[in-house]
Formats: C-alpha cells, sequence, structure tokens
C-alpha cells in the first residue's frame, strides 16, 4: 500500500515538471496606460529564473483581473519567454451625475458607486451601480426612479460617462392592515411597527415612505412583539404591496399568531469541566419565571445572569445556549454551560463605516486582540452596536486566523440616516400648543447626539438644545450638556418671568437594572410683577441665581422599555443647592408597575410625589412651586388645583399622585382605530410658605372615567370623559377633555 502511494507522488511530481518551464525573459503586450514595473507588481510576476507551473500562471491571471485594468488577459510561455497579452478597459475621463438636484445626495453616488471617475469603464459594474443607486432611492421612498447612463466615447481607450437620475415620485403608503389570525388589535400593531399612513399632519415624517427596508423592520418588529408576549412561533407570512399609483401604496401584513406558550420548566446542563454549584443561584430566577408566559426577554435576563456569574469566577473560553422543547401549549428551557474553543482573538477589522469613526464601533466592544474567543462576548458585542441605532445592519464574519488557534473578525456595519425630525401640534379644552424636535444621533460620525426642542403654549415658550456623548472617554457612562430657556407670561395672575440655565450631567449603570444620574446646574430667574399680582407675588419679584447639584436612582425592572407589559420602574431624584439666592431642596419619586391580565388587557399603576422647601427661612419662588399634570390628575382643569392666592392657584410645596389604568380588550371593533380604558386618579397639590394665612388646601383629591385615544381622518385624537370623587371648594374641574394633535 505504502508502495502505491509512493508511485502516486512521483508521478503527480513528475506532471508537475513537465507542465513547468523556466521563465528567463518577460514580455509583456497591449498595456497603453498601466506601466510595465506596476503589471509585474500587481500580478505577482516579479521573480524570474524560474519554473512556473499552470497553477502559477493561473494565479497570475487572478491577480490581473482583480486589478479591474484589464477586459482581457492570455498568458503564453515560448522561448524560455513569458507574454502577457493585454487588452485594457477604458478610461472614464469625465463621470457626470445629472438629474439629482442635491448636492448631499450625488456626493454619496459617487462614493458607493464602483464605477469612478479616472477608473476603468466596466460594463458589469455600470450595471451594478444602476441597481444600487435604485435601492438608495428606494430606501428614501422613491420607489420608481430611472437610472439612464449615457457613454461618450472619445476614442477606443476614453469614454465620458453621464448618469442621469430622475427620482419619480414619493410612494407614500395610503394604507396598512393586518389581517390573519393576529389576535392582538390594530391599534396596538400600529405602535408597534415603525411604517405610518400618509396624512395630511404627517408632512415632515420619512415614515410615511414605502421602502423595502421600512417593511422588512416591520415584519421584524411585529416578530419580536409575539415573541415577547409568549406567541412563539408566530408566522408574518407576507408583507403585500397593493401598488395604487406611482405615488400611493397599501400594505397589508398577514400575521398567523399560532399557539402562546408557557415556561413549564427550566433546567441548566453544566460541563463537568466546571463547579456546578457556583451556578445554584440561578434557581431563584429560574422559580420566578417558570409558568409566565414565554419571552425571549426572560431568556435574554437569564443568560445576563449567567454571564454575571461566568464572569465574576473568572471563567475563561465557556460558552452557552439555550434549548427550547415545545411540549403542547409548553416550552422547556434547558441552558447548556459548556467549555469552547480555546481560540484567541487574533484581529479584529471594522467595514463598511464610510461615515462612523472606527471607535465608536471598537468602544462597544467587549472582545479586544489577544483576548480568548467566545462566541458568547461576540453576539454581546454586536447586540451593543446595534443598540446605538445609528447602522441600518450590524453583521460579523470569523475566519481562520494566521494559526488554528487563532480567530479573525470582521464586523461590517451599513450607515443608514441618523438625523431626525419631530412637530407636534394640538388643540383642547386647555388650549393650543407646538413642539418640534431635532435630533442627530452620530454627530460627525462620532457617535455623539446633538438634539434641539422647542415646545410653545398659550402662557409659555420652552427651548432646549443638548449634547451627549453615550460613551465618554470609552468607559460606559453617557456625558451630556444642555442649554436652556424659558419664557413664561401669566397675566392673569400678574406676572412673567424668564428662566436660562446650563448644566452638565452624566449617567451610568452603577449596579444591575440600577442606574446611576449625576448633574450639575446654574440657572437665573427674572421674575417681574404686574398690578394686577397679589401682594405676596410682589414680594417675590427679582432676579435670582443659583447652583445646583443633582443626583438620582433608577430601578428598572421592566420587561422592555417600549410598551411595558409586565415589571415595574422605580426613579427618585434629589436637587441640593451649592450657592442659591433663594435656596431650596427639591425631592422627586415615581414608581410605575405593569401587569398583563391577557392577551389584550394591561393594567399599570403609578405613584408620584414631588417636594420643594425652601432653607434658612427662604420661600420657593413662584417658578419653583410644584403642580400636578393633567395626565397624573384628570378631571380638574390644568394648573387649577391646589392653595389660592386671590383667585390665582399658585401651586404648592408639595404635589403627589396615584393612578390606576387599564385598556379595555375588544370593547370597540378593530375598523375603528380606537382604543379605550379605565383610569382611577388620587393626587393632592398642597402647602404654601410664604405666606400663612393662606389655605393650605390639603385635601385628596380623586376622580374616574374613560379614557380613548382615536386615529380620526382628522389626526390622532384623545378624550377623557371623568367624574369627581372628591375635590377642594377651589378647585376647578372638568368633565370632558380632548386634545388634538401628533408626531410626525
Amino acid at each position: 500500500m505504502n508502495k502505491f502511494f509512493t508511485y502516486i507522488l512521483a508521478f503527480f511530481l513528475y506532471f508537475t515538471f513537465l507542465n513547468a518551464e523556466v521563465v528567463k525573459e518577460l514580455e509583456i503586450n497591449g498595456n497603453n496606460r498601466i506601466s510595465k514595473e506596476t503589471i509585474k507588481v500587481y500580478g505577482g510576476i516579479q521573480n524570474l529564473n524560474k519554473n512556473f507551473t499552470n497553477q502559477d500562471l493561473d494565479e497570475i491571471l487572478k491577480n490581473l483581473y482583480g486589478t479591474n485594468f484589464f477586459e482581457n488577459v492570455n498568458l503564453e510561455i515560448k522561448n524560455n519567454i513569458l507574454i502577457v497579452n493585454l487588452k485594457e478597459y477604458p478610461l472614464i475621463n469625465t463621470l457626470l451625475i445629472t438629474g439629482e438636484k442635491t448636492k448631499k445626495f450625488s456626493e454619496e453616488i459617487q462614493k458607493i458607486i464602483k464605477t469612478k471617475e479616472n477608473g476603468s469603464f466596466v460594463e458589469s459594474d455600470l450595471k451594478q451601480d444602476i441597481i444600487t443607486i435604485k435601492n438608495l432611492y428606494s430606501s428614501i421612498g422613491y420607489n420608481f426612479s430611472k437610472i439612464e447612463p449615457r457613454i461618450k466615447e472619445i476614442d477606443e481607450n476614453n469614454v465620458d460617462l453621464i448618469i442621469n437620475i430622475d427620482r419619480g415620485e414619493v410612494t407614500k403608503i395610503s394604507k396598512i392592515n393586518f389581517t390573519g389570525d393576529k389576535k392582538v388589535k390594530d391599534k396596538r400593531l400600529r405602535d408597534v411597527i415603525t411604517s405610518q399612513e400618509d396624512k395630511f399632519w404627517k408632512i415632515i415624517s420619512r415614515n410615511t415612505k414605502f421602502s423595502e427596508n421600512l417593511i422588512n423592520l416591520d415584519k421584524r418588529l411585529l416578530t419580536n412583539y409575539y415573541k415577547s408576549i409568549g406567541y412563539y412561533d408566530v408566522e408574518v407570512e407576507s408583507a403585500s404591496a397593493n401598488i395604487l399609483d406611482s405615488s400611493q401604496i397599501e400594505i397589508t401584513y398577514t400575521i398567523n399568531a399560532g399557539q402562546r406558550y408557557r415556561i413549564d420548566k427550566i433546567t441548566t446542563n453544566v460541563d463537568k469541566v466546571f463547579n456546578k454549584d457556583i451556578f445554584f443561584s440561578l434557581d431563584k430566577i429560574y422559580k420566578k419565571n417558570t409558568g409566565d408566559y414565554y419571552s425571549p426577554f426572560k431568556v435574554k435576563k437569564i443568560l445576563d445572569e449567567i454571564d454575571e456569574i461566568i464572569e465574576k469566577n473568572n471563567l475563561q473560553f465557556v460558552e452557552h445556549r439555550v434549548n427550547e422543547t415545545i411540549s403542547n401549549d409548553n416550552i422547556s428551557l434547558i441552558f447548556e454551560i459548556f467549555e469552547g474553543e480555546k481560540t484567541l482573538v487574533e484581529r479584529i477589522n471594522i467595514l463598511g463605516n464610510n461615515i462612523t469613526n472606527e471607535t465608536v464601533v471598537r468602544s462597544e466592544l467587549l472582545l479586544d486582540e489577544g483576548d480568548p474567543f467566545t462566541n458568547l462576548k461576540l453576539e454581546k458585542s454586536i447586540a451593543k452596536i446595534k443598540s446605538r441605532n445609528i447602522f441600518g445592519k450590524v453583521n460579523q464574519i470569523i475566519k481562520n486566523g494566521s494559526s488554528k488557534d487563532l480567530k479573525i473578525i470582521d464586523i461590517v456595519v451599513e450607515e443608514k440616516p441618523t438625523g431626525e425630525i419631530s412637530a407636534g401640534a394640538g388643540v383642547g379644552t386647555d388650549g393650543g400648543s407646538f413642539a418640534v424636535n431635532i435630533q442627530e444621533n452620530n454627530w460627525l460620525g462620532e457617535g455623539k447626539q446633538v438634539g434641539f426642542n422647542l415646545e410653545l403654549d398659550q402662557t409659555s415658550i420652552k427651548g432646549e438644545l443638548n449634547y451627549t456623548n453615550p460613551n465618554y472617554d470609552l468607559l460606559g457612562n453617557s456625558l451630556t450638556y444642555s442649554l436652556y430657556s424659558t419664557q413664561n407670561d401669566s397675566p392673569d395672575q400678574g406676572y412673567e418671568n424668564s428662566l436660562f440655565g446650563f448644566g452638565v450631567g452624566t449617567s451610568f449603570e452603577q449596579y444591575k437594572n440600577i442606574f446611576t444620574n449625576l448633574a450639575l446646574n446654574f440657572s437665573h430667574d427674572d421674575l417681574r410683577t404686574t398690578d394686577n399680582a397679589s401682594d405676596s407675588l410682589k414680594k417675590q419679584k427679582g432676579k435670582f441665581s443659583e447652583i445646583s447639584g443633582k443626583y438620582g436612582l433608577t430601578f428598572d425592572q421592566r420587561n422592555r422599555s417600549f410598551m411595558p407589559t409586565d415589571g415595574s420602574i422605580i426613579t427618585f431624584s434629589q436637587l441640593v443647592p451649592i450657592y442659591a439666592d433663594k435656596p431650596f431642596l427639591e425631592n422627586r419619586f415615581s414608581s410605575s408597575m405593569y401587569h398583563s391580565f391577557g392577551e389584550n388587557f394591561i393594567g399599570a399603576g403609578k405613584i408620584f410625589v414631588d417636594t420643594i422647601n425652601g432653607l434658612n427661612d427662604e420661600d420657593v419662588r413662584i417658578s419653583k412651586r410644584k403642580f400636578l399634570s393633567s395626565k397624573r390628575l384628570r378631571g380638574f382643569k390644568k394648573r387649577k388645583i391646589g392653595p389660592v392666592d386671590g383667585s390665582d392657584h399658585i401651586g404648592g410645596n408639595y404635589a403627589a399622585a396615584i393612578n390606576f389604568e387599564g385598556n379595555l380588550p375588544n370593547l370597540l371593533p378593530d375598523s375603528s382605530n380606537a382604543e379605550v380604558g379605565l383610569f382611577l386618579d388620587f393626587g393632592n397639590v398642597w402647602s404654601v410658605d410664604y405666606d400663612k394665612t393662606i389655605d393650605e388646601s390639603n385635601k385628596l383629591r380623586s376622580s374616574t372615567g374613560v379614557a380613548m385615544n382615536w386615529i380620526s381622518p382628522l389626526g390622532p385624537m384623545s378624550f377623557v370623559l371623568s367624574t369627581n370623587l372628591s375635590k377642594a371648594s377651589t378647585d376647578k374641574t372638568e368633565t370632558f377633555n380632548f386634545n388634538l394633535g401628533t408626531s410626525f
């Protein structure tokens, strides 16, 4: 047998030798603009006087075609001379983008296409570029754009290329339908997806424009939402688009929710190389989740607990996975913890970041070059990059390194628009209001956030400019700078004031689910009064400055931050003076608890307490006094409860509210685009420090009623029909309240 393999090897070597020939000279023909030396370097044929096998010649062909300089390459060895016959692609002397009026888009197109000025003219590249340009316009709603290339031949080796673009009309989403066994009301599904129906009040919104990327995002959001409430095998079967004309399209999502599953059993399977005892603490979270509806968020929390144990015990090369087994309407979870392959990270490449700085991506990585490689840390790193919300796609490619125990990781990102603009307008029983918000989430490609918002109503104008670094100095802490101004004009109460300030703050996760917030603020308040102001209010007029510090803690155990159905969030903050003309101490506490009583019935309980007290026998200024918003105490007019000075409601030193609310499932058909809920509110605003003769108004107020949100042809409307259960004699109540407005 050994002799047989020896003969085969000898035959192979002999055959290779017969097909090899010693090359002593190199002859290159057909190169007009590419020099001979460049061809030798790119082709890898610098060294002569050696045998050139067929494999060597194939490698030279591959190298030369890979330059994209040559349309045709032929190789021949004759009389010990390697003859390279070439035909060069024509050179593009001038490349013009016409028809596109926006300079930004013209520049972006020239960046993303393969065809370049002073580069080779390759027809296959041009065809692909046309598809790329159409995809770009489709992503912003121009689904019927026309791209026409015009080629002008100057001579055999030179061309001018003109790419003419006709955007066409923007394709707007005229209607969104949900069909199938969806089990969830359309109103809630509309809140889940990103796409929106085109309405006259949404003239600024980008989400009313049809694009395939937006539809794919909607399908992922719908799938994730259904799975989060227990529909493990949900299928968003199709997203059909009915084209009405070039500017209108109707979208239909067909959903098969399937069976809703509960978690009936959770176990751990630990590799024998690890000490099982260190994972016993998982039993507590297992018991908490057993019997609940399945949710990938619950699974993720358990995986996070496992990661914490692994990190705490400094375990290396550890991997884990979860096996999910379905039986009837139950799911069993088995978490397997095992020793992974012992490899290291040789190199991490960041690709596709044409705008974003590489450091922004690397700052989110839990893996570094030289670290032990685990899929666990790589997947968590990818999740952190995605959470920055500045990339359309984030993918990873794992390749073998220079040795078998090394890995090379390519992280490929796809840039997306990161600017947002929204506006809101409303009119109701309390008057009209308008708000606008502009946000950029990737300022100068550095991952920083810059925002501006403006709010106007009948008595005030508020503006704020803020700048946030979400990962300051690569420490994982956010750093925020803010500048704000408020103008209040209350002629009925006889005063107006101007408030100006700026601040700097930071926030970070102190412990698991516990977040710390720290801030330093400066403000200046100018209070002016008129003749019809009360005597007590006139005593407070003047200019006041202060420097204050603020700290806060947040304990977040919600199952998700958007549309939570279970869990709670508790926050506490305190503001203390460092320097103040009128020093005060401010405390705020809030807690919200959520629970799902059925597929479409979510209940919530909320507590809110807000206090302010003057220090050094100083009184609290009018601009600092506390009120309850109409969302925390319904059935009462805005800022019309609590202590009264003369005929003016002046707010209190203390404000508190307790709210119970829940939606009524299936009360109205899906076609109504309306959602109805019940509420029970308790609240109080009391205490006056600047005048002991004024009644403190320390009385519990309460109300109950029905609230409805309706997507009407005129825009989103909210209605509140309430009745007061208890009130003070000076309170001003309202039985009915409505608002018409939207964000777009």
